[in-house]
């Protein structure tokens, strides 16, 4: 009598199958995330862009004014709101220690999607008595969201930016300012 051993046949156990499933399963959540993170600072640097932009803009166009107390960029005709009371958590954010606020007021103003409030300060930080020459210190700072939002809400928005605020110094004699 000849006893016949059965060879078994390698197959994947059930256990080899789940071990696969869950390598597979945490190298898609790794990718999806990853792509998820990447998405949301592009979404970031897009909009710290087009606030430097905004900045920018209105600095040098205030400058050309020679930091004139009586600019208007809602003049522009660019999109700005009149002048809006200063809300109370943009002054504890970013403080009014830049300057005297413009006006005493913020502007909004939306652009690509990404609502903004612009507050202007200036202050004049060197005087030459015998030359009348006044240098001034201009300042604009941009922080996202509106002005029409409460405190609350402003916390709550997803991208909670750090304030775009460039500065530039201008002769108040310089463009009839």
């Amino acid at each position: 009598m000849t006893i016949r051993k059965h060879k078994f046949v390698p197959a994947v156990t059930l256990v080899e199958v789940m071990a696969a499933m869950v390598v597979l399963v945490i190298s898609s959540i790794g990718a999806l995330s990853y792509q998820y993170y990447a998405a949301r600072d592009a979404q970031k640097a897009r909009s710290q862009i087009i606030a430097t932009r905004v900045a920018q803009l209105l600095l040098e166009d205030w400058k050309s004014t020679g930091g004139s107390s009586e600019y208007n960029p809602k003049a522009l005709g660019l999109g700005f709101s009149s002048p809006l009371p200063i809300p109370s958590h943009f002054s504890r954010d970013v403080g009014q220690s830049l300057g005297i606020p413009l006006r005493d007021a913020v502007y909004d103003i939306v652009v690509d999607d990404v609502a903004m409030m612009v507050m202007l300060t200036w202050s004049d930080v060197a005087q030459d008595e015998i030359s009348r020459v006044i240098l001034r210190q201009l300042n604009v700072t941009v922080m996202f969201g509106s002005s029409q939002q409460d405190i609350s809400e402003s916390e709550s928005e997803p991208e909670n930016l750090s304030p775009v605020i460039l500065t530039t110094y201008v002769r108040v004699d310089g463009a009839g300012g």
